[in-house]
């Protein structure tokens, strides 16, 4: 049994998670930004179907990227001198998070990225937690992606591409923006095949939560959250 989370009652410990499924920690009726941010910066994170209660996740191991681990293929880096696309951020939030939602992905037949989810994260876009990368095309959205960032901690969340790469480029235009705000750690959630060909990899949960508590509570420098320069991600 999982503990079920009223207004006022805190998230258990994260040892307390299941080991089937795992990592299922906590469920609620509903997700507030308030709640959002206290999940974060524990390290727990929500994801569920809309038929669901807001199911609450700290699974063991945890897939993260090390900003300075991030690789890129050659083929990619072709992609990005070319400049085929227009790169911004934070310009168009809830559009990414709205072609997120409805982006068909393999062995999924819905979303958790339900209306309620969408209200949610906006509220923290517009207090300055939740940010997005844009990729564009003749002034279209074509790719992009979006999470959210405390301290010097970036949680990722979700992306899209309706163009080959597109995605992919967002988030080395990502990982350019982290380096120059001094943020070394990327929550990726799951582990898939596409985030370890970016050097992402698996760590312990208790090791995840130790980093996230002395990040979250990092200052970043003040930079504003705009593209930054990629050469160093491409050199």
């Amino acid at each position: 049994m999982i503990p079920w989370l009223r207004q006022r009652t805190p998230f258990p410990p994260l040892e307390r998670a299941l080991i089937e499924p795992n990592g299922l920690l906590a469920a609620s009726e509903d997700v507030t930004p308030a709640r959002l941010l206290e999940a974060y910066r524990r390290g727990i994170f929500p994801w569920y179907s809309g038929d669901q209660p807001v199911l609450w996740w700290s699974p063991d191991p945890r897939m993260v990227l090390f900003v300075d681990e991030f690789r890129i293929a050659r083929s990619l880096r072709k992609r990005i001198k070319q400049e085929r696309w227009t790169i911004t951020a934070d310009s168009a939030f809830r559009a990414v998070i709205g072609a997120c939602a409805s982006a068909r992905r393999p062995g999924q037949t819905g979303t958790w990225i339900t209306p309620a989810i969408i209200d949610a994260y906006a509220d923290l876009h517009e207090r300055g937690y939740a940010h997005s990368v844009e990729a564009w095309r003749s002034g279209e959205l074509v790719g992009g992606l979006y999470g959210v960032a405390i301290g010097r901690m970036f949680f990722g969340e979700s992306m899209f591409a309706r163009e080959s790469d597109a995605s992919k480029v967002a988030l080395a235009h990502l990982v350019a923006m982290l380096r120059s705000r001094e943020v070394p750690l990327v929550d990726c959630q799951q582990q898939t095949g596409h985030l370890a060909s970016f050097g992402a990899r698996p760590i312990p949960r208790r090791m995840f939560a130790d980093l996230v508590a002395g990040l979250v509570h990092s200052t970043a420098p003040g930079a504003a959250w705009t593209p930054a320069s990629i050469s160093d991600v491409l050199a």
